[in-house]
């Protein structure tokens, strides 16, 4: 738990000093994201953060903030407006408070502790993972904005492996079949080592780089835009509609519409 959290608190860092020094106009930059802004971007990290935070540290009280909001969801923008109405410095200082508690809340537990979310309960590891992987998806959206170049790092491995176990959701969110055909999943690491998943003798395959698989996988990149080769029926369907992230069914974006 130490090591993984270790790399989310990388993984915010990374996405903080891309944004601490912004001016009022930055902040108000539009992504290519539903039309948020960066601001918007950051106080939907925040917020998560916060809840997250709440689960680990007090899950009854996580429960009972649940219940509150599924019994109130037309107040939601209330709800999140406290966040996200904040002035951006008051916003990243909040930000900051609420991750460094969480990461704090998440360090001592073991690997297995089984954690409430929105969904099913989640193990510890996989609550940090998937902490990870949603600030590297939305730090994409202000990159992309900014027209700011990210270096990969080894903490896509989190990103990837969340891609590949979330193989069958990817169908079943939109109501599609799971595809029975097993595929192997080849990656190329920042640091020049091979990542892999799946049985070494799959019909169908994956391969390219490791970071053009999770702009896939969080609907970053569309896969034509990307070094991605699926072989294979079922590999090139799952690259159509990956989607390593709960909630409902969505699409990325279109061929060429974050290219750049």
């Amino acid at each position: 738990m130490k090591a993984i959290c270790a790399d989310l608190r990388d993984e915010y860092e990374a996405l903080d000093f891309i944004v601490e020094g912004l001016d009022a106009n930055g902040w108000r930059t539009l992504t290519p994201f539903l039309g948020w802004d960066i601001h918007y971007e950051i106080a939907h990290i925040a917020y998560f953060d916060g809840t997250a935070r709440l689960a680990a540290a007090m899950p009854d009280d996580f429960n009972k903030h649940v219940q509150e909001l599924f019994a109130n969801l037309d107040k939601w923008d209330d709800i999140f407006g406290q966040v996200r109405d904040m002035p951006d410095q008051d916003l990243l200082q909040y930000w900051r408070e609420q991750r460094n508690a969480l990461i704090a809340a998440l360090e001592p537990m073991g690997p297995k502790d089984r954690l409430p979310w929105y969904g099913p309960p989640m193990s510890a590891r996989s609550f940090a993972a998937a902490r990870i992987m949603e600030t590297w998806a939305h730090g994409q959206d202000v990159a992309d904005a900014l027209r700011v170049r990210r270096q990969a790092t080894p903490r896509l491995r989190h990103i990837a492996h969340l891609g590949v176990t979330t193989y069958g959701w990817s169908f079943a969110v939109k109501g599609l079949a799971k595809p029975e055909a097993q595929i192997r999943v080849e990656l190329s690491g920042p640091e020049g080592d091979l990542w892999a998943w799946g049985p070494e003798d799959a019909a169908q395959s994956i391969v390219g780089p490791a970071e053009d698989f999770c702009l896939v996988v969080t609907q970053r990149r569309n896969v034509a835009d990307t070094a991605l080769q699926p072989v294979g029926e079922a590999a090139t369907q799952w690259m159509q509609v990956a989607q390593c992230f709960a909630g409902p069914p969505a699409h990325g974006p279109k061929p060429g519409e974050r290219a750049w």
